[in-house]
């Protein structure tokens, strides 16, 4: 007996079949989908980020009228008002710790407006070494009379002797807005 050798050939790549379609199909709407929420998961934040502070406010109220310095400096002298400057950065921790203390107290939103009210966040810090009179740490708030000088003495009296102009609550900035003011004098709430 003679056995009659079978070739037996492998069969050429098929196509696949309705099963592994499915999986195929599957694998790239999961992938669609995983895509879809790590976009969101990233641009969420950015959006919520950006609704909650105006690009005038920076997060310490939008209930206040805020100028830029160099406009401020100019209706300081104008008004008789004396000016409150803050200088922040978008990243510091102690920055966006102290700007809802800030933006929610009453006694600062009514205060201040006796005062010409600066903030300057980032890039638009300014360069003149008046401003940082004693380091250049953040947050710091410095008061300015009509004329544009520093007042060197107005100082956080609850603060850490070695940061001065460094405030992390409400009350104290208050305490010196009210120290500037019976200094400085009340200007006037009419421009």
């Amino acid at each position: 007996m003679t056995r009659k050798s079978r070739k037996t050939t492998k069969p050429a790549m098929q196509a696949p079949s309705v099963g592994h379609a499915r999986v195929g199909n599957m694998a790239a709407i999961m992938w669609t989908w995983i895509t879809a929420f790590l976009s969101l998961v990233t641009l969420v934040p950015s959006v919520v980020y950006a609704g909650t502070e105006s690009a005038v406010g920076n997060g310490f109220g939008d209930e206040i009228e805020w100028w830029s310095l160099p406009d401020g400096l100019a209706q300081s002298t104008s008004s008789g008002k004396p000016l409150m400057l803050i200088i922040h950065k978008s990243w510091c921790g102690a920055c966006k710790a102290l700007k809802p203390k800030f933006a929610d107290s009453e006694a600062i939103r009514d205060l201040s407006k006796k005062f010409v009210m600066v903030n300057v966040m980032d890039d638009d810090e300014p360069n003149d070494s008046k401003y940082i009179p004693d380091g250049g740490y953040i947050p710091r708030i410095l008061f300015l009379n009509q004329a544009g000088e520093v007042q060197t003495d107005l100082i956080n009296q609850r603060g850490n002797p070695k940061y001065k102009y460094y405030y992390s609550d409400a009350n104290g900035v208050l305490n010196s807005m009210q120290e500037a003011l019976k200094k400085l004098g009340k200007g006037t709430d009419e421009l």
